[in-house]
């Protein structure tokens, strides 16, 4: 059964995305730390990050740097990573704009944002992404 993050790949479900490669593509979360928390994914679905082919992983890699960049242009904060790998069977990497360490605590309560201020911080990135 493909993983929620494939769905969103292939269109089956909406997500606000805010970029693109052939081999990757980043969204932002829907529950999200912080605005703009962003998810990067490898288009193939592979559920351990650290099992992707040498190439796929530096690839994800880079695109998330690029990401990140756009973000930090957006929000004016650095980007923290992580990964975990237990929310969803398909390896991401979490993006988070911060200025405080506690920022980064996944057991903090997730911000509720409206699907207008998603699409909104989505837009913002995806313009910063494609002027990069």
């Amino acid at each position: 059964m493909s993983s929620i993050f494939t769905k969103i790949i292939e269109r089956q479900i909406p997500a606000h995305i805010v970029a693109e490669s052939e081999d990757a593509i980043a969204f932002l979360d829907i529950n999200p730390l912080t605005e703009g928390h962003t998810l990067v994914i490898p288009k193939q679905e592979v559920d351990y990050l650290f099992d992707l082919e040498d190439d796929l992983y530096t690839s994800l890699q880079l695109f998330a740097k690029k990401v990140a960049k756009s973000m930090k242009q957006v929000t004016g904060k650095r980007i923290g990573t992580a990964v975990m790998g237990l929310e969803v069977p398909h390896a991401h990497i979490h993006l988070i704009p911060f200025t405080q360490m506690s920022e980064l605590n996944f057991t903090n309560p997730k911000l509720k944002l409206s699907e207008e201020k998603l699409a909104e911080i989505a837009e913002e990135i995806r313009l910063a992404f494609t002027k990069a």
